[in-house]
């Protein structure tokens, strides 16, 4: 059964009369779109006091919330007509209904990184309206069944406080950015910490409230198991708005270990990294993660800039256990008992996320990241461990620019076991980890020089990373891959990014994007698009 249904409104031809009022800024567009919700809403409130256009003097703050990419709200880049911020899910549909009566473009946010501002920022078309589920935000956590359901606009680090709150065993395998919009993040696949061991965030859903494009608020028995398939790992924004995770709680332990351990080139650097490679996804124990963050830093000293890698670490186990599994499966990092901190999972998610030492977790209840940044960002995934000599030509690289941020992450264990068609995210057996690059400015007028250096970069490792095709992390989203120029634009043209970032599970996930979205109406730039409609 249908949870919620709603017909044709007998205001349509009204409303459509009204439509072309949005093309307009003498109209008044704000009112004609209360008018609707209004009439669609089951749940009545004022809604002139969520809705912010252009003339609030909150427009600009609400809009920049959430956006931490400071490319996207520039002056030259196109604003939405209006933002929305419901506080009920049946404000949702409505909101659903009347863009699609009213012709109007929407975009969803759930309030997350969202690294080309898809959710709140269109390159392609205007006018566009925001639909911004901050207010959405409750996390409700059932120790005894091992669950709980999230709503699409906490963050990961709200879900894990509410978690730790009810059970110091309990967990969730998710993002390492506590700031993450659980929305948005879950629908690309969600890796973190635990990934090693229970697999993604995506692996662990195991139910979802979804409004569709007719505005029916769909569960997992109503959607049906192919669309239920496609959210959990197949980008967000395509098929609908996710208004609900359920999650699967895993078990910790309640004493977990963390680590960080610097390494420059002058201590061995680059052969200390190739060793990595071999045994971070293939050979340690899969309670063990350890990430590797490359960056430049100066000696104090002298000034000179040299390459250095923090070794990060999560043991799901106490400290005796973890220098064991070091010494026997990468004894070259010299791991101490010093280096290592015996802590509550909750506060290894703290400590992962790079808070102070000694903060607690109810900073984790502010949600919002205070990190804002003009940046770029790519991704690769790689099957085969790069040589040294590859990695030393990296590093001259990395000389080249101001403030280059690698990020790889270990894979293996749980996610080497599940099949790369279980879900749509596909980079599962075979991979050994992912590189996440970065370089970040300060300044609007600074972003040729650094979009150009990640660019070369990324031509330069192609000869080490994954090929046909040269594979990519949807939740990093790239638009250098490819964009949807138009509303119909055709399969050959979208397979250019979507290949890279599902591989053989992009042709699933199109005809499911044609059976419950034909005409396109939940699109951007890198949206799955629908097979062209047949000709009669």
């Amino acid at each position: 059964m249908v949870l919620s249904n709603y017909s044709m409104s007998p205001m349509f031809l009204f409303l459509l009369l009204l439509s072309s009022s949005f093309a307009h800024p003498s109209s008044s567009k704000e009112d004609i779109f209360i008018q609707c919700l209004s009439y669609h809403s089951t749940v009545s409130i004022s809604f002139s006091s969520t809705i912010f256009t252009p003339n609030n003097s909150s427009f600009t703050t609400v809009l920049n919330s959430t956006a931490e990419n400071l490319r996207y709200v520039v002056p030259s880049m196109p604003k939405p007509q209006l933002i929305f911020r419901p506080t009920h899910e049946s404000h949702v549909q409505a909101a659903v209904i009347c863009s699609k009566q009213l012709g109007i473009h929407l975009r969803v946010r759930s309030g997350g990184h969202d690294y080309e501002g898809l959710s709140y920022a269109s390159q392609i078309e205007t006018p566009f309206i925001v639909v911004d589920l901050a207010k959405l935000r409750s996390v409700n956590v059932d120790i005894q069944h091992h669950s709980a359901w999230i709503q699409a606009g906490a963050t990961i680090g709200e879900v894990y406080y509410r978690i730790a709150e009810k059970s110091t065993t309990h967990g969730f395998p998710a993002g390492l950015c506590t700031s993450l919009g659980v929305g948005g993040h879950i629908t690309g696949g969600a890796y973190g910490s635990m990934m090693r061991k229970y697999g993604l965030g995506a692996d662990n859903v195991v139910d979802a409230r979804i409004i569709d494009v007719n505005g029916r608020i769909l569960d997992r028995k109503t959607m049906g198991e192919d669309l239920f398939w496609a959210i959990r790992g197949g980008g967000g924004a395509s098929f609908g708005i996710i208004m609900w995770w359920k999650i699967k709680l895993v078990p910790v332990p309640s004493t977990v270990t963390v680590f960080t351990v610097a390494r420059t080139l002058e201590q061995g650097g680059t052969k200390l990294l190739h060793r990595w490679q071999q045994v971070a996804a293939a050979e340690l124990d899969e309670d063990l993660f350890i990430r590797a963050i490359i960056q430049l830093t100066s000696d104090s000293k002298s000034g000179k800039r040299t390459v250095t890698t923090l070794y990060q670490a999560l043991f799901l186990g106490g400290v005796e256990k973890l220098l064991h599994v070091m010494q026997t499966g990468f004894p070259e990092l010299g791991l101490t008992r010093k280096d290592c901190t015996e802590t509550s999972w909750i506060k290894s998610v703290l400590y992962i996320a790079n808070y102070p030492s000694g903060t607690q977790p109810e900073i984790l209840l502010q949600g919002k990241s205070t990190t804002k940044n003009y940046f770029k960002a790519k991704s690769d995934y790689v099957k085969d461990p790069i040589p040294e000599t590859g990695l030393e030509g990296l590093w001259k690289k990395l000389m080249e620019e101001t403030n280059p941020l690698l990020i790889w992450t270990p894979y293996g264990g749980m996610m080497s076991k599940i099949s790369e068609s279980e879900t749509p995210f596909p980079h599962r057996k075979g991979v050994l980890f992912k590189i996440q690059y970065l370089t970040g400015w300060q300044a609007a007028n600074q972003e040729a020089k650094h979009m150009d250096w990640i660019r070369k970069l990324y031509n330069y490792m192609a000869p080490y990373v994954t090929k046909s095709p040269r594979q990519a992390y949807v939740n990093y989203r790239d638009l250098d891959l490819g964009i949807n120029k138009k509303r119909n634009t055709s399969i050959t043209e979208a397979s250019a990014w979507g290949t890279r970032y599902f591989k053989d599970n992009f042709s699933r996930l199109i005809k499911i994007k044609t059976k419950v979205d034909p005409e396109n109406f939940f699109r951007h730039e890198q949206s799955i698009p629908p097979l062209p409609p047949k000709q009669e």
